[in-house]
């Protein structure tokens, strides 16, 4: 059975499971999920993650980055044709730059040129493009084998698998070999992450999908590149009020509010107390 097909099923199942009442109203489909969430903990805890914590522990540092930044560089392109979908001019040309260096000076982006440049990595999927056209997101979905997801963004999934660029590989044991490695890969680069999250007394479920959803309202909305603009603006006034205050001779005030006297300025004189009165009487 194909990944896609799979997938429809399991959104289907998901659909008659809807009658099932929940506490969370982004989370309708909460008794189909938790098995969901059960059966893919099950199958990390006896494959996926066995593998990655031995990837981790044998394969080399450089050759781990090695992999992550090869599959991370044919990412690069699909989120930049979602970019330009979105609008975002500047963001998809940066992508598709990354690309480019990428995989010419950066030996079929083994290495990542591209970020030690100032290129940031942005990360754009279709679920991200249809929302930011404003499709709603709907329930919280959680798949077999792939994980959390909402309904439009298990919709957008065909889309993005057609995006990423392995997929287009035509040697069949090369192509099913690299989908493995990257799985792998991508699970040995949490694994300190979940081991904590298992070690915690709480409701990983719930951790993961509240964690999920605002993940992704976040990355719909931009909020984090804004906050990223924020900083940058911020640091700017900084730079020029530094520049405006040197040459005026000013110091910057170490208490907030308080904006120090001029270098050259003379000091303030020290006022000279008056002599204190007794107030017992004088005697003659």
């Amino acid at each position: 059975m194909s990944i896609r097909k799979a997938l429809t099923l399991a959104a289907g199942a998901a659909l008659l499971s809807g009658c099932a009442t929940s506490a969370n109203p982004r989370d309708p489909f909460e008794k189909f999920n938790r098995a969901m969430f059960s059966f893919n903990d099950a199958v990390d805890r006896t494959a996926l993650k066995p593998a990655a914590t031995a990837y981790k522990n044998v394969t080399p540092t450089f050759v781990q980055t090695g992999v992550n930044n090869f599959f991370g560089n044919l990412s690069d392109l699909w989120s930049s044709a979602n970019n330009f979908a979105q609008l975002k001019g500047q963001d998809g040309l940066n992508d598709f730059t990354r690309f480019a260096v990428n995989s010419t000076l950066g030996l079929a982006g083994v290495l990542d040129i591209a970020t030690p440049a100032g290129m940031r990595k942005h990360n754009e999927d279709l679920g991200q493009t249809l929302g930011y056209w404003g499709i709603p997101s709907g329930p919280y979905l959680m798949l077999p084998l792939l994980g959390p997801s909402t309904i439009r963004d298990t919709a957008a999934l065909p889309g993005d698998f057609w995006g990423d660029a392995w997929t287009h590989v035509n040697d069949i044991p090369w192509r099913n070999s690299g989908i493995v490695l990257r799985a792998v890969d991508q699970r040995a680069s949490v694994l300190d992450a979940s081991n904590l999250l298992e070690d915690a007394a709480l409701d990983r479920y719930e951790f993961i999908r509240d964690g999920y959803l605002q993940r992704r309202s976040s990355k719909v909305l931009d909020t984090d590149k804004a906050e990223v603009r924020a900083e940058k603006v911020q640091e700017k006034l900084d730079k020029v009020q530094d520049k405006v205050r040197e040459k005026l001779g000013v110091k910057k005030a170490e208490t907030p509010g308080e904006e120090a006297a001029p270098a050259d300025a003379a000091p303030t004189p020290a006022p000279v107390s008056s002599p204190a009165v007794s107030s017992e009487p004088v005697q003659k």
